[in-house]
């Protein structure tokens, strides 16, 4: 029986703990290893099934792009699977793009979650996530569903567990393109590989905070002055700050409470932000909401 339509599905944003780039392949991708946690922070996806076979989307929130991630998730499974089926895919937008929290990617992710449930495709989740990896080199993670430590181009996972964690996150007006940061002569090329044991040693004894950087920051910093006042906003509060993913977005790991809610014992300045900046407290998941919706 297919479903006539699935409601609040969500598309959580992830935070890389670190990010080093170990060298780049002859076909210019670069070679990384992070360990990529999720958080809290989410949009909200609404899909209802269509018989004409028409793929649309409608924005609850700020406007997307025409032909945003989401869309092509959508055309690429109605094209593989051969469904005469359609959807409309609503999207409110709350976690901010140009920021290196993967919310494009985890939409399109959760689109793919969500429409082979609604489609009634069966697919498996090796099959999706490789669909995926087409798409962008994040969007295996999120239909993974549980934190991973990743490496070579995004394509290999490795399932990882962690603690509780929070997270004092803030994205600054500006957004950066990824290929300015990959372009630029200020990105370092050259970190030695960590071994994924000796850094789950750390984490086991909690001596993880300060562990490694994000070999791209530099270069964002670079190519956007207001990364590098984020990133001193919250060093001045918390003490500590690092860039996830390919910026603008940067994160502080916070004190928790002793309890297993892994609450921060802080909470968010938000009255002494910049204009224009977003950010608030997030909290580590225990897993992806929708790791039991494949196989």
């Amino acid at each position: 029986m297919v479903l006539r339509s699935i409601h609040d599905v969500p598309a959580p944003a992830k935070l890389n703990l670190f990010l080093h780039v170990l060298g780049r392949r002859p076909d210019g991708y670069h070679l990384l290893q992070s360990p990529f946690v999720l958080i809290d922070w989410a949009d909200a996806l609404h899909l209802e099934v269509r018989h004409d076979g028409r793929l649309l989307r409608h924005d609850l929130g700020p406007a997307l792009p025409a032909d945003d991630l989401c869309l092509r998730a959508a055309r690429a499974l109605q094209a593989q699977s051969g469904t005469t089926l359609g959807a409309d895919i609503s999207i409110m937008k709350n976690v901010p793009w140009g920021a290196g929290l993967g919310g494009g990617s985890s939409d399109a992710a959760s689109t793919l979650l969500a429409l082979n449930r609604l489609w009634g495709l069966g697919w498996p989740r090796e099959r999706l996530a490789a669909l995926g990896l087409s798409l962008g080199a994040d969007v295996p993670f999120f239909i993974g569903g549980q934190h991973a430590f990743v490496e070579g181009i995004g394509e290999r996972l490795t399932p990882i567990e962690l603690p509780p964690m929070a997270f004092a996150v803030v994205k600054p007006e500006a957004a950066i393109a990824t290929r300015d940061i990959f372009t630029h002569p200020a990105l370092v090329r050259d970190s030695e590989p960590v071994i994924l044991a000796g850094y789950l040693e750390h984490v086991r004894q909690k001596t993880d905070q300060g562990f490694g950087k994000n070999d791209l920051q530099r270069a964002a910093q670079a190519v956007c002055e207001e990364v590098g006042e984020a990133a001193r906003w919250l060093e001045d509060r918390f003490g500590n700050s690092r860039m996830t993913g390919s910026g603008s977005a940067v994160f502080s790991r916070l004190k928790t409470d002793s309890g297993k809610s892994g609450s921060p014992v802080a909470t968010f300045p938000e009255a002494e932000m910049a204009a224009g900046w977003v950010g608030r407290m997030c909290r580590s998941l225990v897993q992806h909401p929708l790791r039991d919706w494949a196989d």
